[in-house]
């Protein structure tokens, strides 16, 4: 595999910063290692654990996220049908174990709808449609309630994804994530413009997600759409493993450039592309993938991007066990940030 290398350092600003060292040395080098001091924002996947919710906040926090991704309450009403009260009690229970929601979402808004099957000049109209935005919009005033900046939503599917047996994959895998047809790039953006009006009106952000099955499947296909909506409102769940499995193979270099500016988490998990034509891969522990975790960490470090690293599984362990398989994952995170620094 390769990736390619990215310059780590200016001439101008290394003369700058030598000069100073030699007129003040120990002050410029506490300011100099301040400066290069990163603290990495571990976050969760609540839904991964599969446990009732009281118990999944203690676990999440016993493990060692600080920050969590939610889309469904187990014991509650899902989120879009949540009175003001009911989301207003879930935010109590999330602070009361010294976490805090970073990402809401109302379940999977425009997950599993083809946008193939849309029309535009009646999008709006679809029940489809209109049914995952009113929940997308309710998210929106449920964050805008509990003090939650950002909401999540998903990105329309590609053509027979749910219905049809994925007839448009080998396509994509072999142009490294599909060819978006003008009539479909003009749809998505009529419906992101919807929702971008109503994140204004809401004053919250929208972050999108990053699945094979939707069109935002690689940080490439991402840029194209989002820089011509033309929105600060939207921002992106980054997955490099998505990204991956969808043969986007310099994620970790030239897609961490393109999602960068719009970074609001990384939706971490880990996998093995066996043959990518056939669509045929496996779920791995966290550093045990094809995933160039390293270097997405070593970006997001020498950036000091504040993106969370919200956690998932995927994988199971020979016990079956979510939590165990979470557990697993949060260590092998640890070691790894704890060799990034070291090296750093």
């Amino acid at each position: 595999m390769q990736r390619r290398g990215f310059l780590t350092s200016i001439p101008s600003v290394a003369a700058g910063t030598a000069a100073a060292l030699a007129a003040n040395p120990a002050e410029t080098r506490a300011q100099h290692n301040d400066v290069q001091r990163h603290e990495f924002r571990p976050g969760m996947f609540l839904g991964e654990l599969g446990l009732p919710f009281e118990e999944s906040l203690q676990t999440a926090r016993e493990i060692g996220a600080k920050s969590l991704w939610l889309h469904h309450v187990p014991g509650e009403p899902e989120i879009a049908s949540m009175t003001d009260a009911q989301a207003g009690r879930v935010a109590q229970r999330v602070a009361a174990h010294d976490l805090e929601i970073f990402l809401l979402n109302a379940g999977s808004p425009f997950k599993k709808i083809h946008l193939a099957e849309l029309e535009l000049n009646t999008l709006a109209e679809h029940p489809a449609f209109r049914r995952d935005f009113q929940a997308l919009v309710r998210s929106m005033q449920i964050a805008t309630q509990i003090g939650v900046r950002t909401v999540g939503s998903f990105t329309f599917a590609w053509p027979g994804e749910y219905t049809a047996g994925k007839p448009t994959w080998p396509m994509r895998w072999m142009t490294r994530g599909g060819v978006i047809a003008d009539v479909d790039a003009d749809k998505w953006l009529k419906a992101f413009s919807l929702v971008v009006d109503q994140a204004e009106k809401h004053d919250v952000d929208v972050a999108l997600s990053m699945m094979p099955w939707n069109y935002t499947n690689t940080t490439g296909n991402f840029r194209r759409l989002v820089e011509r909506l033309g929105s600060r409102r939207i921002k992106v769940m980054w997955g490099p493993a998505d990204n991956v499995n969808c043969g986007e193979w310099d994620t970790a270099t030239a897609g961490f450039q393109n999602v960068r500016p719009y970074l609001h988490g990384v939706h971490i998990k880990d996998l093995h592309v066996r043959d990518g034509l056939r669509l045929d891969f496996e779920y791995r522990p966290f550093g045990a993938g094809d995933v160039d975790y390293s270097t997405v960490l070593g970006n997001l470090r020498k950036h000091r991007s504040q993106a969370v690293l919200s956690m998932s599984t995927h994988f199971r362990p020979p016990s079956g066990s979510r939590v165990e398989a979470m557990r697993i994952n949060f260590a092998n995170l640890k070691k790894l940030i704890s060799q990034i620094e070291r090296d750093a």
